[in-house]
Parts: C-alpha cells; sequence; structure tokens
C-alpha cells in the first residue's frame, strides 16, 4: 500500500467510525450532479504574491512557503498585507524575503529567528498568537533548512532530482521533515493526512506547468489538501453534519482542539467524502482527480453564502 492508498484507507476507516461528524450518503449523488463541473481547473498561480523566477529559487521558496502553509486557526489575530486572506499575506512576504536575500540558502533558513520572522511577515511583538505563530513559523524553516545540509548538502535541486518524478517519492521524503508529519491518531489507528507535502507537490507542479524539475507522473495520485476548508463547504452544503457539541464550539467561534477526536473526523471525513464523489464522477465518465475537486469546493467556499450560513472551524495547528 502506497502513501496514497494509505490516506484514502485510513481515513475511511476513521469516516466509518466517527462519532462527531455524519456524512449524508443519500445526499451524494445529486450532489455530485449539481456541482458546477464546469468550472473545475486548476488555479493559476498569483505573481503578485508567489516568487516565480530561477527555478533553484522557485522550488526552495514553495518548497519552504509550504513548510509554512499553517496558521488558519492564529489568522484571525494576523496583520493581513493582502486583504481577507492570511495565507496570500504570508506568501506575499515570504516572496519578497526571496527577492530581497535572494539567493536563500539552507544556512540561511536554519539561522532565522521568531523575531527574523515577525520582521519578514510585518507582525507585531505584541500579539501573543502570532508571536506563538512565528515561533512555529521558524522552527519550521529551521528544520527545512537542516534537512536540506544533511540529506542534499543544501542543494534543494538535487532533493527535487532524488525523487525521479515522483509525487509519491516527494511526499515520502518530505514526512522525514518533523514539520510535514502530519499524521494523526485514532484510536488504534495512525492516520496520515499529509495535506501540506502533497499540497507542496501540487504547486511546485503548478509553478513549473507540471515540466522539468516540476514534473510529477504520478499527480493523478493525490487526495484533497485537508484543512477547514473543504469540511466548511460540505457542512453548508448539507453533505456533513455534525454533533450538536462539535456544532456549538464551532458555531460559537471556539477552538477545536488540535488532534482531538473532532478534529480528526472532520479532516478524514472531508477526504472520505471527495473520495466517494471523484468516484461517482469516474463512473459518469469524467477523469477527475481528488485535486480538481479539491480546488473546485475550495473556490466554492470563496462565495458569500459561505462565509455566512456557518463560521469555519478554527484550529491552532501546525498542519493547516
Amino acid at each position: 500500500m502506497n502513501i496514497f492508498e494509505d490516506i484514502r484507507h485510513k481515513t475511511r476507516l476513521v469516516a466509518e467510525a466517527a462519532k462527531y461528524v455524519t456524512i449524508h450518503f443519500a445526499k451524494l449523488d445529486a450532489y455530485a450532479k449539481a456541482l458546477p463541473i464546469e468550472s473545475i481547473k486548476n488555479p493559476p498561480l498569483d505573481a503578485d504574491c508567489h516568487y516565480l523566477g530561477h527555478a533553484e529559487h522557485t522550488l526552495l521558496y514553495f518548497l519552504t512557503l509550504e513548510a509554512i502553509n499553517f496558521g488558519s486557526g492564529y489568522f484571525p489575530y494576523l496583520k493581513n498585507s493582502v486583504e481577507g486572506s492570511g495565507y496570500f499575506t504570508v506568501a506575499k512576504a515570504w516572496k519578497t524575503y526571496f527577492e530581497q536575500h535572494s539567493p536563500v540558502s539552507a544556512v540561511d533558513l536554519t539561522k532565522l529567528t521568531p523575531q527574523d520572522c515577525l520582521t519578514i511577515f510585518g507582525q507585531s511583538k505584541d500579539n501573543a498568537p502570532i508571536v506563538e505563530l512565528m515561533e512555529h513559523f521558524a522552527i519550521a524553516l529551521n528544520q527545512v533548512g537542516d534537512f536540506l545540509l544533511e540529506k542534499f548538502e543544501g542543494e534543494v535541486k538535487q532533493m527535487f532530482k532524488s525523487v525521479h518524478h515522483s509525487a509519491e517519492g516527494l511526499v515520502n521524503l518530505l514526512i522525514q521533515i518533523p514539520c510535514f508529519q502530519d499524521f494523526a491518531t485514532y484510536g488504534e489507528l495512525r492516520v496520515p493526512i499529509l495535506k501540506r507535502p502533497q499540497i507542496t507537490v501540487a504547486d511546485i507542479s503548478l509553478a513549473f506547468n507540471n515540466q522539468g524539475l516540476g514534473y510529477f507522473k504520478d499527480l493523478d495520485q493525490l487526495t484533497i489538501f485537508a484543512d477547514n476548508m473543504v469540511p466548511h463547504v460540505l457542512r453548508c452544503d448539507g453533505i456533513i453534519s455534525y454533533e450538536a457539541s462539535l456544532a456549538n464550539t464551532i458555531d460559537t467561534n471556539q477552538l477545536v482542539p488540535a488532534s482531538s477526536t473532532e478534529e480528526v473526523e472532520i479532516r478524514a471525513c472531508a477526504i472520505y467524502v471527495v473520495e466517494l464523489l471523484r468516484a461517482k464522477f469516474q463512473a459518469a465518465g469524467y477523469d477527475f482527480t481528488s485535486v480538481d475537486l479539491d480546488y473546485l469546493l475550495w473556490n466554492r467556499g470563496q462565495a458569500a453564502f459561505y462565509e455566512t450560513t456557518y463560521p469555519i472551524h478554527l484550529t491552532r495547528t501546525t498542519f493547516y
């Protein structure tokens, strides 16, 4: 069983045993037929917010950006430079850092401190939740630098060449870095969810038009990038629902504890539902990938309806 099969298998087991999340299976056929599949497309990367320059620098930019692509539970406290988006605020500030300090090296990454991150990302030291987030950012960036130095003499190009254009190979390499080890415990199960290792593959493929160092021969094996957006959309659309205490926690903007049973079920059920939808589309003759459906549902979640129906769940975690 490869890593992607393991994700699908273990998240299905979680979904089947879930106590806090209910999947409304009877609605899936109608839901699949109603989704605007004509709008499925890979989103272009925003050149204003993403570094897209020298090939090796671009590889390192996206590797390190995905290493810090988390903080949704902290983002209500983030000072945004891009209106309404914690992610694009971080991406744009990191792009500026790369432009001003090019070439950034693995050694540079190992030396970054939480104070450096406060400066790079334009945040205040008086903002306690964000100080905590910047501490996590510094640790993640240090870990990436250490890994590159230990395994590849600091050369990011060698890291990518070593996986021979395999998404599975890159994911298995990334989960050797502590900050990418997105595994949950659910009873006796060790459940791989691996949002950021997988989105690293997808974004580097986009940055390189799936060519050269950014070509992956098995992109279709990726699952969705399970965070808080797809389950939010599925809840608003009536495809999943939450047990009363969990619903109240979310609807009153309280934190869902990281790695709690509830939080693991939310993410696992989102993966499983999308796999069921993918199977329905494939049975109807559509060759959609899980990532195609992730983009469709994520973009769906940007509409006003999804901002006003329920709050999105908040979890302070380093995984999304």
